[in-house]
C-alpha cells in the first residue's frame, strides 16, 4: 500500500468511526477493539491505529497505554467547561459573521429553520441545528475558533442525545423560537441582540445537561456522585 493509499484508509476509518460516535451508535466510554474492526473493515490495524490518532486529535477518543482506545467521556465538569466555552467563543464568531452573511446565507438559514419546525426526529433535529449555527458563523475570519467550537460540539454531542431524549418531547419547540430569535436580529443587523439570543438558548441547554448529567448514559464517574446532582439541580 503506497502512502497516499494508507492516507485514503485511514481517513475512510476515521470517518466511520466519527459517524459511529456522533451518532451514538458507539457511546461515551465504550472501547473501540482494533483488531475487531480491521477485521470489519478487512483493512490491517496501522489504518485503524492512525485512524484513532486522529479521533484523538479531535477530542472524540481517548487513548491510554496498555489500556486500548476509548470513545471520550466527559465528567459534569468537562460538560460544564465546554458549554462555557460556547458561551464565550461563538458569540465572537457570530459578531463576525453577522455583517458579511448575503441573501444567500439568510435564505440558507430560512430552509433550516422551516426544515426544524416539522421534524420529528431527533438526530435529524440535531444535524440541523449544527447547520443553523454553522451558516450564522459561515462569514468569519477566525478559524482557530470555529476548530474550538467544532471539538467542543462532537465532543459533547452524545451527551446532548441523551439529554435530549430523556427530557424533551415532541411538543416542546422552545429552540425553534430560539432560533427565530436568532435569525430575527441577525436580518436587522442587530449583532448584540442575536449574540444575547445565542447566549440564551446555549446556557439553556447546558443548564439541563448538566442536571441530568448523572443520568446520562456512558458519563464520567463524577457526574454520578451526590454532590454534582445537588450542584447541577441548583443551578
Amino acid at each position: 500500500m503506497t502512502k497516499d493509499q494508507s492516507t485514503v484508509a485511514s481517513q475512510r476509518v476515521a470517518d466511520l468511526l466519527a459517524e459511529r460516535i456522533l451518532s451514538g451508535e458507539l457511546a461515551p466510554g465504550a472501547r473501540i477493539k482494533q483488531d475487531e474492526l480491521a477485521d470489519e473493515l478487512r483493512t490491517s490495524r496501522i489504518p485503524v491505529r492512525d485512524a484513532l490518532r486522529m479521533l484523538e486529535a479531535r477530542g472524540l477518543v481517548t487513548m491510554r497505554a496498555n489500556a486500548g482506545a476509548r470513545v471520550t467521556e466527559l465528567t459534569n465538569r468537562d460538560l460544564v467547561i465546554s458549554y462555557e466555552i460556547r458561551e464565550r467563543i461563538e458569540p465572537l464568531l457570530l459578531a463576525e459573521s453577522v455583517p458579511n452573511l448575503t441573501d444567500e446565507d439568510f435564505a440558507d438559514l430560512r430552509r433550516v429553520i422551516a426544515q426544524n419546525e416539522s421534524c420529528t426526529d431527533l438526530d435529524e433535529a440535531i444535524a440541523l441545528g449544527r447547520e443553523f449555527h454553522w451558516i450564522s458563523y459561515r462569514r468569519h475570519n477566525t478559524p482557530l475558533l470555529a476548530q474550538i467550537v467544532e471539538r467542543v460540539w462532537d465532543t459533547t454531542q452524545s451527551y446532548r442525545r441523551a439529554y435530549l431524549k430523556l427530557v424533551m418531547s415532541g411538543s416542546d419547540r422552545t429552540h425553534d423560537l430560539e432560533h427565530r430569535l436568532m435569525y430575527n436580529a441577525m436580518e436587522r443587523g442587530e449583532v448584540e441582540t442575536a449574540q444575547a439570543a445565542l447566549v440564551l438558548h446555549l446556557r439553556r441547554t447546558r443548564i439541563g445537561l448538566t442536571r441530568y448529567a448523572y443520568r446520562l448514559a456512558g458519563n464520567g464517574k463524577d457526574a454520578a456522585t451526590p454532590d454534582n446532582q445537588f450542584v447541577a439541580a441548583a443551578e
